[in-house]
């Protein structure tokens, strides 16, 4: 018997060309009904005009490195008035260590003005992105928290405040926050007292009072060093990244349900995995 015809001959594959690349993740077929009422963080990071994490790292670390510098020159200081109870020192070493004092706590309290305005600025720019990812603007104005941050003693206060404000927009916990301001308020009260008695004239004032400035320039590098902790802790995670991570997790057959309930009752009020009408995620 004759076969039939031979079959048609294959068409040649056309090629398939470039790699497709995506500036995003693509979203094909994938139904999420909580992702329909979310707020697009590209809007959120785009708010976001603060200074970035780098910049607050390097002006933190400045500023540690200048305090510690000063603690170093008020404890050489301090030696140079023990080793002058008996011995004349050399007017050029002595000149040296005084003045590398004075320059010394002047760098300090330029580096700290200059880390409280770059924080707050970056909390400013914090807060804006959490609340605009929430779907809802800052409740502190910019004036508040400028104030709030930036005005002596005011600050002790309200800054915390602020910060305490955003952890809780954040959901976060574990942040140091309490630590942080409990160092910064006793460096608060060293450095008052310090300052207070640096006007002394005799030589056992000059002494105590260089011992009060090394120890309100040591809790002012731990008060530094909390708040590197805590802005840590926030940088770790991004404005848009959720703190909770639903997983599917295998359920046990017959699990919570009572015995006199029947199986097929059961199965039928359990909810669907897969909204109706929407294809399963690939």
């Amino acid at each position: 018997m004759r076969p039939g015809a031979a079959p048609p001959p294959r068409q040649p594959r056309r090629p398939l060309g470039p790699t497709p690349r995506y500036a995003s993740i693509p979203r094909w077929s994938l139904y999420d009904p909580a992702g329909e009422h979310t707020v697009d963080t590209t809007t959120g990071a785009g708010a976001r005009s603060g200074p970035s994490a780098t910049m607050v790292r390097a002006t933190l670390i400045t500023a540690m490195a200048l305090l510690g510098f000063a603690v170093l020159m008020h404890i050489a200081r301090y030696a140079l008035l023990l080793i002058n109870r008996t011995v004349l020192l050399n007017p050029l070493l002595a000149a040296v260590v005084t003045w590398g004092g004075v320059v010394a706590s002047v760098l300090a309290a330029f580096a700290m003005v200059v880390t409280a305005v770059v924080l707050t600025n970056w909390l400013i720019a914090r807060r804006a992105a959490v609340f605009a990812h929430h779907g809802r603007d800052d409740p502190r104005s910019k004036w508040q928290l400028w104030a709030g941050c930036l005005i002596p003693l005011v600050n002790l206060i309200w800054a915390p405040v602020y910060l305490i404000e955003l952890a809780r927009a954040e959901g976060r916990t574990g942040l140091r926050i309490t630590a942080w301001w409990i160092a910064w308020v006793l460096s608060t009260v060293v450095s008052v007292f310090s300052i207070a008695t640096s006007f002394a004239s005799d030589a056992q004032g000059i002494a105590n009072n260089t011992v009060t400035t090394t120890i309100a320039y040591l809790l002012a590098l731990a008060t530094v060093v909390l708040v590197l902790e805590v802005f840590q802790g926030f940088e770790r995670r991004p404005v848009d990244r959720p703190v909770k991570r639903w997983v599917m997790v295998a359920t046990v057959p017959g699990a919570g349900r009572s015995e006199e309930e029947p199986e097929e009752e059961s199965a039928e009020s359990a909810p669907a995995v897969e909204a109706e009408d929407q294809n399963p995620a690939a």
